[in-house]
């Protein structure tokens, strides 16, 4: 049997990262395209002392960046905000919704009254006033439909950029709500217990294409992965 590479890395001086991801590889039908966006080491953890800034660097920075200039909405875990210290973001317009289903945000936080921000949560959970808010699902938040109802919060939105956490991203790839999966692996073993990119969602199998794979020259890998799905398998 012989085995061969198609996917062989680029030198990321080779290209651009604006070029590499020009745009999310593809689009939504009944909802928003969704792509998560992460960093990772080598031994899988996400983040060394509690946070990702550790493993990341200027050019997988760039890369959330560049992805963020593409995206409509951004959806992270209120877990996430607070460990990484949410803001509003650079490009205004954009918008943050922080899944929560405990209701654990303070209205204070620059990323609600900037306006940036936005809540995701349950029917019944109690927000703060004067944050925008998403209701979906009883006793747990309903990602599905919470995808499909971002246009109360923003203009019918294409592109969805999901940052994480692992609990958050557990779930929606369980609920095959990620279409592709943007991954820096940092060049760095940690130890530790830190999570993975994917934590405490009930098991699965759903099968990825690889569908672009870069590499710099401080040996970070920067891989695109594309759900396989009916028409793109």
């Amino acid at each position: 049997m012989s085995l061969s590479n198609p996917h062989r890395p680029l030198r990321l001086e080779d290209v651009t990262i604006e070029g590499a991801y020009a745009a999310p590889l593809g689009i939504g039908r009944d909802r928003p395209w969704v792509g998560l966006c992460m960093v990772a080491s080598i031994d899988g953890s996400t983040v060394v002392s509690g946070a990702s800034g550790d493993l990341s660097s200027s050019n997988d920075s760039a890369v959330m960046l560049r992805l963020r200039s593409l995206a409509d909405v951004i959806v992270v875990g209120s877990g996430t905000v607070l460990a990484e210290g949410y803001g509003p973001p650079r490009r205004a317009g954009l918008r943050i919704g922080v899944v929560t289903a405990s209701g654990r945000v303070e209205a204070t936080m620059p990323l609600f009254s900037s306006g940036a921000g936005f809540v995701i949560t349950t029917e019944q959970t109690v927000i703060p006033d004067g944050i925008d808010v998403i209701r979906a699902g009883v006793d747990d938040v309903d990602l599905a439909t919470a995808l499909a109802s971002l246009d109360r919060v923003c203009a019918a939105p294409r592109f969805v950029q999901v940052e994480g956490g692992p609990t958050l991203n557990g779930a929606l790839l369980a609920a095959d709500l990620i279409d592709e999966i943007n991954v820096t692996t940092s060049p760095l073993s940690v130890g530790g217990t830190g999570p993975r990119l994917a934590a405490h969602g009930p098991d699965h199998a759903h099968r990825f294409g690889l569908a672009q794979l870069l590499v710099d020259d401080e040996s970070y890998v920067y891989s695109r992965w594309l759900r396989q799905r009916g028409g793109n398998r």
